[in-house]
């Protein structure tokens, strides 16, 4: 069970003239205060650069905290378009992972939002697999897809081999179902924090969907995170640091594990008699809408 970001950060508050490393050590400063593993860059996935980021981000992370994971954000080869992206995508993921990378996200919000045919559907995951070719053993690649529903593709998403997916249950809550359908040894990472401002950051409802994600396929909690819906950029920095907080402690929460431990760390409304009886957490049922389709 881990809490990671989803998106870029807002620019720390430093000044005009701060160097990358200046603000690659504050963004990194308020992730792992927070609790976060794996952190980021805070600016976010890169069609290009996102090695010297890594390196440097790679650099200061060990000396506030040695053993949290560093993970680079690229913008996958499909939202970048061109015969050559699959091709640029897997020579820079190649190049992060001989640089000792552990994780790498790609980015794909061209393909949320909308529908597509059993040709371009292929087309999607042809264009993964050729980016991925080679690199499956040689770092963990997440593909992530927030900003909405990405029920337009729905299990093809799996036929590409990606280790993990992010996904954005705030904008898109239907993803739900496309979770429902991933292979079990393939990991979840819940978009479950709103990225807005306002939102109710309460640790139920993202202890719920860890616990939901990780009863799917017998996968889990060694499979599952808790993430931020998509990027914090928008947010003024004090706000967008207490949401990682919030991440954070969800997370450890949900890590307990037990119903038992996790309880008493809960609104009580959230941990009524029907969860109790269970011995698992049972959301309570809402009135109207659809489930997980509110603060969005």
């Amino acid at each position: 069970m881990f809490a990671t970001l989803l998106g870029p950060l807002p620019r720390p508050p430093l000044a005009a003239d701060a160097t990358p490393i200046e603000l690659a050590r504050a963004s990194l400063e308020a992730q792992v205060e927070a609790g976060l593993d794996p952190v980021t860059d805070w600016a976010g996935p890169r069609a290009d650069g996102a090695v010297e980021a890594w390196r440097e981000a790679a650099d200061v992370a060990s000396g506030l905290a040695p053993g949290v994971a560093v993970k680079a954000s690229l913008v996958g080869p499909w939202t970048q378009g061109g015969t050559g992206a699959p091709a640029a995508v897997a020579a820079e993921m190649a190049e992060l992972a001989e640089a000792g990378c552990p994780l790498v996200e790609l980015h794909e919000p061209a393909v949320v939002g909308r529908t597509f045919d059993a040709g371009e559907r292929r087309a999607v995951v042809d264009a993964w697999r050729a980016a991925l070719d080679g690199l499956a053993d040689r770092v963990h690649v997440s593909l992530v897809l927030v900003g909405g529903d990405v029920t337009g593709l729905g299990s093809a998403i799996y036929e590409a081999p990606f280790a993990s997916y992010g996904f954005d249950l705030r904008a898109g809550p239907d993803n739900w179902r496309v979770i429902a359908d991933a292979p079990g040894e393939r990991g979840i990472v819940a978009g479950a924090l709103a990225a807005r401002a306002g939102s109710d950051d309460g640790p139920e409802l993202l202890v719920w969907a860890a616990q939901y994600a990780a009863s799917f396929g017998g996968r889990g909690l060694d499979r599952v995170g808790l993430a931020t819906s998509g990027s914090l950029a928008a947010l003024p920095w004090d706000a967008a640091v207490t949401k990682l907080r919030r991440l954070g402690e969800a997370a450890a929460i949900a890590a307990r594990g037990s119903f038992a431990d996790i309880a008493p760390l809960l609104d009580p409304r959230a941990a009524g008699t029907k969860s109790a009886a269970l011995g698992r957490f049972v959301p309570p049922r809402r009135r109207s809408g659809r489930q997980g389709s509110h603060d969005r």
